[in-house]
């Protein structure tokens, strides 16, 4: 590992223990969310993959930012599901959209022990090895994008999965169904870990972008986009203790979702074994409030956080680092309003630093 990353690692290790600042991932540069650029073909090239998600995460080294440089395989919602067999197309200009869901006796037909012989795992294998093979210790490789077992649950059996958590008589089909999905969930994971040499409970993870957070005891991260769909009756039914079940193997979890679900936020802020959220749509929610919520439950908040109108850099990040103080939460902020130049990224994360 290279020296600059281990530093960055030390100064992780301080802050899950409660000591210094919240730490701040300032942007290196205006870049979208995917680099959808001749998707298709980066899909099923993993040389291409790689060299697209380092031409990211180069202008991260030795940028004033917390954020660590990585690179991941960027193979979209579908990187789990379709080793259970679930098809999947690659429209131009877009990430992979799911095909049609499976059948019940399709989804029990599906294997876990096929998980290393399937197409996207052999992709994320290959692009892996790339990395390892260039030799580049400056940049970290992390786990491919995962969904929680409700998303996956959702992608494989589509909205059939809605009718059946109405009816009672399905209980024993959704209880086999989410632990094909914990199985899947689980195995691709711990294999993805073998090839990183990353403990069970412990990672980097880049989220999405070339930043990376250091987890000390986090194993696992994963986007539960679905969940906001159901009421907090069925969360704490269904979906709490999945995420308990699956936390036994990774330590525990850094959870995101996007949309609006005020009760979904406050329950999984509740679960110890959720160590950080992410809000996918920060603008939907009082940004105070979401701070008083991670500080009572002691959650990190590893967020974006939305800006005011016309916000600049500067009072956004003051108003933040106030909040941060008057709430007593811990962030792990990923601004929306951010500098362009070096000498400014230095000074806001200065400013973040002295004042969190």
């Amino acid at each position: 590992m290279d020296a600059s990353i281990e530093t960055k690692v030390r100064l992780y290790e301080k802050f899950w223990q409660g000591d210094g600042p919240s730490l701040i991932l300032i942007p290196a540069a205006e870049m979208d969310p995917y680099d959808l650029k001749d998707y298709p073909e980066r899909f099923h090239d993993p040389l291409a993959m790689w060299e697209s998600e380092m031409d990211r995460a180069e202008p991260v080294i030795d940028w004033p930012t917390d954020g660590i440089p990585c690179i991941r395989p960027n193979l979209g919602v579908i990187f789990v599901p379709s080793m259970a067999g679930l098809p999947y197309r690659l429209p131009e200009g877009s990430m992979p959209w799911p095909g049609r869901p499976l059948s019940r006796d399709a989804i029990r037909a599906a294997q876990v022990i096929t998980v290393p012989a399937s197409e996207t795992m052999i992709l994320a294998m290959e692009f892996y090895m790339t990395h390892l093979e260039s030799g580049r210790d400056d940049i970290i490789a992390y786990q491919a994008d995962n969904q929680g077992i409700f998303d996956i649950a959702h992608l494989l059996y589509g909205e059939q999965l809605f009718y059946d958590l109405a009816n009672p008589e399905a209980a024993p089909w959704l209880k086999e169904l989410f632990q094909r999905c914990h199985e899947f969930y689980a195995v691709s994971t711990i294999q993805i870990k073998g090839i990183l040499d990353e403990p069970l409970d412990g990672m980097i993870h880049g989220h999405g972008t070339p930043q990376g957070v250091y987890f000390p005891h986090t194993g696992t991260r994963c986007s539960e986009d679905t969940v906001t769909l159901i009421s907090p009756e069925m969360i704490d039914r269904i979906i709490l203790p999945e995420t308990n079940r699956l936390a036994q193997t990774f330590g525990g979890f850094f959870v995101h979702f996007c949309g609006r679900h005020p009760s979904l936020l406050e329950q999984m802020c509740r679960m110890d074994v959720v160590h950080a959220i992410d809000l996918g749509n920060p603008e939907f929610y009082d940004t105070r409030q979401v701070m008083e919520i991670c500080a009572a439950t002691g959650t990190v908040l590893h967020s974006r956080l939305a800006s005011l109108p016309g916000e600049t850099w500067l009072p956004y990040i003051r108003r933040l680092a106030a909040l941060t103080r008057e709430t007593g939460a811990r962030l792990l902020l990923r601004p929306t309003v951010f500098p362009a130049t070096r000498e400014e990224a230095a000074e806001m994360q200065a400013f973040w630093h002295e004042n969190t």
